[in-house]
């Protein structure tokens, strides 16, 4: 370990061997860090988070303490944070608030300056914020999509897989994956393209994505009456498959 000198360490944390960690930065005694994660300084490390490998955690970052959740009574809760990830300068990922459960963030995922992940959020893959944004309780980001900068996801809404928020949006209801959206509130505007093909989704599939939010967004159907057209015109690809599934699952209801 390379640890400097004033770092404030409880000699109950389990810290791989090849961590770095910088002046002034506090670590909890229920902390957990694995190999070659490099931890700048004046960054807080709290509560019952274990934090995987090869991360990198920017000046001034506060990780697993308590919620902003009036209800939180003190009880054991997580921050699960994977490997690869970036988080830069002021960034807040709170614990849990009810007992057992956690705040889980994945892997090689990039939260800029001043980003804020609330408690019980799931985070998924290789997902993006931009500086300022900021999750609300209980909310999820699946996998490739991306906030910019400032957006505001609504408690307990879902962002789809390779979808994309505009800057400034505000996001209350569930972005459906693979969509383009922006505004106040966030509305739909078509697929996002630049993002399907940057992971590798074919030609092939993403025109069938494109007839089917034909179907969804401009065919003036309701919801129920457009998936019933889509799975009888448009072969179940996997993407197809799980954005009906997606839709289907949908609490909020989804951004039109």
């Amino acid at each position: 370990m390379t640890i400097h000198n004033t770092a404030v360490i409880s000699p109950s944390a389990k810290i791989a061997e090849s961590v770095k960690i910088g002046p002034w930065s506090v670590i909890g005694e229920n902390v957990e860090i694995g190999k070659n994660t490099e931890i700048a300084s004046n960054v807080v490390i709290d509560g019952w988070t274990s934090i995987g490998e090869n991360n990198k955690i920017s000046p001034g970052a506060v990780i697993g303490t308590a919620p902003q959740d009036v209800k939180y009574d003190g009880a054991r809760a997580y921050v699960k944070i994977g490997n690869g990830n970036t988080i830069r300068e002021y960034v807040t990922i709170n614990r849990a608030t009810e007992p057992d459960t956690g705040t889980v963030v994945g892997d090689n995922n990039f939260f800029m300056a001043y980003t804020h992940i609330a408690h019980n959020c799931r985070v998924g893959n290789s997902v993006t914020m931009v500086n300022f944004s900021g999750l609300s309780g209980h909310s999820v980001l699946e996998d490739g999509c991306v906030l910019a900068g400032m957006v505001g996801i609504h408690q307990g809404a879902r962002v789809g897989r390779l979808a994309m928020a505009g800057g400034l949006s505000k996001v209350v209801k569930d972005i459906p994956p693979f969509a383009r959206v922006d505004g106040h509130p966030a509305k739909i505007y078509g697929l996002n393209t630049i993002g399907l093909a940057r992971n590798n989704i074919s030609a092939s599939a993403i025109e069938k994505l494109k007839r089917a939010y034909k179907i969804l967004f401009r065919s003036g159907m309701n919801t129920t009456q457009a998936l019933k057209k889509i799975e009888k015109e448009i072969p179940l690809i996997d993407e197809i498959q799980y954005l009906l599934n997606f839709i289907r699952t949908s609490d909020r209801g989804i951004c039109k």
